[in-house]
């Protein structure tokens, strides 16, 4: 499938997407939120990736919400307005789940400003790498709603209850060097080395058991809102899958064989 607002490449079996409105920032249209959750669903189905990694083009990794779509919203009447919303908000959370639920890792190379939803797609990500000219802010409250991409998820598992409640009342900006410092993202990079520093860090996981992998991050997703017994109760589960599975039986040859 051929995209506009995407950038689809696949090198030795990393995906790459890049947001692709350079020239709005990447900003998040109903086009390019379409796109992207197909792109998603693509390759997260797609046999031959073992990794993804999220970027945008241009000097901006993503502006958030578009605003001039905003405001095309204002001349609508109240009650379309509603429906309409919860449309897009049900999309919205699709296209966060699919991050956050890649049965693959997924790498957030942050090139320029990620602002409002643009910070919350990187923060649905397993990890995030970002140049030293990044830029992050939860601007919500300066357009006076509250973050709907799951930054109040995300934010407070990254940085804790208090400084996540700092960065989205206030709106304040992140620079790269704090951000670090304080835990939003897991690597810095020179911006010019940033694409091929994540496509290193993907490259890592290339010999991942893909079973392994997969269960094993289904149950850390979920392992904040669960009791020990619950974890328990899934691990026995999926190392039953594991036990049988191809991966496990070549692993344990590879090693008796050594």
């Amino acid at each position: 499938m051929s995209y506009e607002c995407i950038d689809l490449r696949v090198d030795s079996g990393v995906a790459f997407l890049f947001l692709n409105r350079p020239s709005k920032h990447n900003a998040l249209n109903d086009q390019i939120r379409h796109e992207l959750i197909n792109a998603l669903e693509s390759v997260s189905n797609d046999e031959s990736i073992f990794a993804v990694i999220l970027s945008g083009n241009g000097v901006s990794f993503c502006a958030g919400g578009d605003i001039e779509a905003m405001a095309k919203r204002l001349e609508i009447q109240a009650g379309e307005i509603a429906i309409k919303g919860w449309k897009r908000h049900q999309e919205i959370q699709r296209m966060i789940t699919l991050i956050h639920n890649m049965p693959k890792p997924i790498i957030a190379a942050v090139n320029g400003s990620a602002f409002g939803l643009g910070a919350d797609l990187a923060l649905a990500c397993d990890f995030i790498i970002a140049s030293e000219n990044a830029l992050f802010c939860w601007s919500y409250i300066d357009r006076a709603v509250i973050p709907d991409g799951g930054g109040m998820y995300f934010l407070p598992r990254r940085v804790g209850m208090s400084l996540a409640k700092d960065l989205i009342f206030s709106g304040r900006r992140v620079k790269s060097e704090e951000a670090m410092t304080i835990g939003i993202i897991d690597r810095c990079s020179d911006p010019g080395d940033l694409l091929e520093n994540a496509k290193q860090w993907a490259n890592t996981f290339n010999d991942t058991a893909k079973p392994a992998f997969m269960l094993s991050k289904h149950i850390i997703n979920k392992s904040l809102e669960s009791s020990l017994e619950d974890i328990f109760s899934q691990s026995n589960m999926a190392l039953g899958m594991c036990f049988s599975s191809v991966e496990h039986r070549t692993s344990v040859e590879n090693f008796l064989n050594r």
